[in-house]
């Protein structure tokens, strides 16, 4: 049974004085397994943080279902309920905004532990036993947030989300305030403690060689709608969608002489989240828009194992872009350059049984 499962889910924010409403997440459906990392990739706006604020209940959905274990959220169940409590946790994007900056570093680890009722005894044992396991001395245990680094905050906030031994983490932008030697530390880390605990991931990031390495799964999202899902390394070796093209072709290499060959390019305005398309989002500026685009949405269909791909065009977009993945070699020059010697990644057992290949680098 998955641990995490999202049906139907939208969300919709109405506009002060007008019937009007951003559609900021448009029927979007996942499911998350014990070990597992689902990536959450797209542009800004493209519903990535609302998901992951519906699914800890910080928003309460327009529509749809979220199940934890089988068992609906929502109403009087949250993630806030005493059996609930610590089971479902969130690693923020900016860690010197999500630290109170008058706690001690051993108070923000051990935050959450106070809120679940922990004898005294009992949480010192675990702040000490979180804190080795995120590699933070001990010594800094009576610093305040602003005295150490951003990559020691953040490593901080890891260890709270982790102190309460959760089934779900989500992790927004978890790296992007990070400088790359932290960035890959941090990611490393997050790999290392999912190993040994299980813990599922919910990973929402722009940064997409961290999700190329971390993610077993991305779901592609284009104004709050999955256009493309899949094992991370077939999506990025031979994307389906138009806009999955587009988007990793976006990525600015390490090295110029690594330039990504796609024909796709995206052309014109992106449609206004308040008067959405009734057909495909993308038709307006996708090159291999035909008239059946512009007259209904395409529906979600599977092209190969766990692979699903939101288009009618998927067989053509997959052969105009049939060459090497660029991000095999865009990370062995980020590994070269940075030296980051971080180790391969490792797929659960549903995907192995899927025949997917896991998100290694």
């Amino acid at each position: 049974m998955s641990v995490l499962t999202v049906d139907d889910l939208v969300q919709h924010f109405p506009i002060a004085g007008t019937k009007a409403k951003v559609r900021a997440v448009n029927g979007v459906s996942f499911t998350l397994d014990k070990g597992e990392t689902l990536a959450l990739v797209g542009e800004s706006g493209s519903g990535k943080t609302t998901i992951g604020r519906c699914v800890l209940g910080l928003i309460q959905p327009t529509a749809g279902r979220i199940s934890y274990k089988g068992t609906a959220l929502g109403g009087s169940r949250t993630v806030r309920s005493p059996e609930l409590r610590g089971r479902l946790q969130l690693v923020f994007q900016e860690p010197s905004e999500s630290l109170n900056p008058r706690l001690r570093v051993h108070e923000l680890i051990d935050e959450p532990l106070r809120a679940l009722k922990v004898p005294r005894a009992d949480r010192e044992k675990k702040v000490r036993e979180a804190a080795r396991q995120v590699g933070l001395a001990e010594s800094l245990f009576e610093k305040f947030p602003a005295e150490i680094s951003m990559g020691l905050q953040q490593r901080v906030g890891v260890a709270r989300a982790m102190i309460s031994d959760p089934d779900v983490v989500v992790l927004d932008e978890p790296t992007s305030a990070l400088d790359p030697t932290a960035r890959a530390e941090i990611i490393d880390l997050l790999i290392q403690i999912q190993r040994k605990l299980g813990t599922a991931y919910l990973f929402i990031s722009h940064d997409l060689s961290a999700v190329r390495h971390i993610s077993h799964r991305i779901a592609v999202l284009y104004l709050g709608k999955v256009v493309e899902e899949g094992p991370s390394a077939k999506v990025f070796a031979k994307p389906g969608h138009p806009y999955s093209v587009a988007l990793l072709s976006s990525v600015l290499l390490p090295n110029p002489r690594i330039r990504s060959q796609s024909q796709i390019r995206l052309a014109g305005e992106i449609p206004s989240p308040i008067n959405l398309p009734k057909a495909c989002y993308l038709a307006g500026r996708c090159p291999l828009a035909i008239d059946r685009c512009r007259e209904e949405m395409p529906p979600a269909e599977q092209v190969a194992p766990d692979h699903m791909v939101r288009c009618y065009r998927h067989a053509d977009v997959a052969r105009l872009d049939d060459e090497t993945d660029q991000f095999d070699r865009f990370q062995g020059e980020v590994e070269r350059i940075l030296g980051a010697g971080v180790e391969t990644r490792a797929a659960p057992s549903k995907v192995q049984k899927a025949g997917a290949e896991h998100g290694q680098a």
